[in-house]
């Protein structure tokens, strides 16, 4: 996988060029259903203006740089997208510094591999992109960092891809209460659980869903299920009750160190190598949001990134076991 990390203040030729080149691919992942399945524009844009009002000028602006075609207004939205999955482990360790870990398990040829650090709206956020204005973790200048995982639901509804939905809230928000109030109001179309810390060492999970209100929690960990697996075969395909057990094991029983904490991110059994069937880990996040960094994690490789002294990179990582990955997004559902 080529890995890039990029940084534009503000939306820019450099994010117009992003644009051009992955959507292509995001295009057909978005028409997959038929473009009659997919909100209209208008329809979006009143969304968007009625759940989350402060990033519309934003909206408009990166629209206008993607060519303000009818389709990419659409997709950029990030309103009713289709369904799409993935695995997934995250935690907080709770020590003298709280950090927050997370595996981000998916289809390597779905995935933006960018990194992605920008100052819109004067608010400085870094973190891995996708949809290339959305987040799949991240964290911003006040000292606020936050994870997804896929909740293990099958329902899909009427909401925001949750993407879109952590740009949002580390555009606007500065504390995990101030998150998790944006979370718990913000409709999602599919259910996510949102881990959220910040630089006091408060911490929260969110666990989202189409069809019921969120529910807030003090979970320090999460992985692909809620309050309770719905989703079985999900479930044990993912062995997310397994992972999330161990998770608690080794915070509540065995007290790791940090670096023995983080370094079991990178072993089984939160590592996976189910890459051929869209599941494989891709990375291993940490966010330490006090200081405002955060490092990607390989097997055997660290690539440290600073929000004060963010270096524009590339990196080219083989992901072990990835030979026979040749899935698209179209996972099944």
């Amino acid at each position: 996988m080529l890995w890039r990390a990029i940084s534009e203040e503000n939306p820019g030729p450099l994010w117009a060029g992003l644009f051009s080149e992955y959507w292509p691919d995001y295009r057909r992942w978005w028409l997959r259903e038929g473009d009659s399945v997919r909100p209209t524009y208008m329809e979006s844009r009143r969304a968007l203006k009625h759940h989350m009002p402060e990033i519309v000028e934003l909206y408009d602006q990166l629209c206008e740089l993607a060519g303000g075609g009818d389709q990419a207004s659409r997709f950029l939205s990030f309103y009713c997208p289709p369904p799409y999955l993935s695995g997934c482990s995250q935690a907080i360790w709770t020590g003298k510094e709280p950090v927050l870990i997370r595996n981000y398990d998916y289809n390597p040829n779905a995935f933006d591999s960018l990194i992605l650090k920008t100052n819109w709206m004067g608010r400085s956020v870094m973190g891995i992109s996708d949809g290339l204005w959305g987040l799949v973790d991240g964290t911003n200048d006040a000292g606020l960092a936050l994870s997804l995982t896929f909740g293990g639901r099958r329902i899909v509804g009427q909401g925001f891809g949750v993407p879109l939905i952590l740009r949002y809230v580390l555009q606007t928000c500065k504390t995990a209460e101030e998150a998790g109030e944006a979370l718990a109001r913000i409709p999602t179309h599919m259910s996510y659980n949102v881990t959220v810390l910040d630089k006091k060492r408060n911490y929260l999970t969110a666990m989202m869903a189409p069809d019921r209100p969120a529910v807030i929690t003090h979970a320090a960990v999460a992985t692909n299920h809620q309050e309770a697996v719905e989703w079985v075969s999900h479930a044990r395909f993912t062995a997310t009750v397994e992972r999330e057990r161990y998770l608690l094991q080794r915070l509540t029983l065995h007290r790791d160190p940090q670096e023995t904490f983080i370094n079991a991110f990178l072993k089984p059994p939160l590592y996976s190598m189910a890459f051929s069937v869209g599941f494989g880990t891709l990375y291993t996040a940490v966010y330490r949001p006090r200081k405002k960094e955060m490092e990607i994690r390989w097997p055997g490789t660290v690539w440290s990134l600073s929000m004060k002294d963010f270096q524009d990179g590339s990196r080219v990582v083989r992901l072990p076991g990835n030979e026979a990955a040749n899935v698209t997004r179209e996972l099944s559902f």
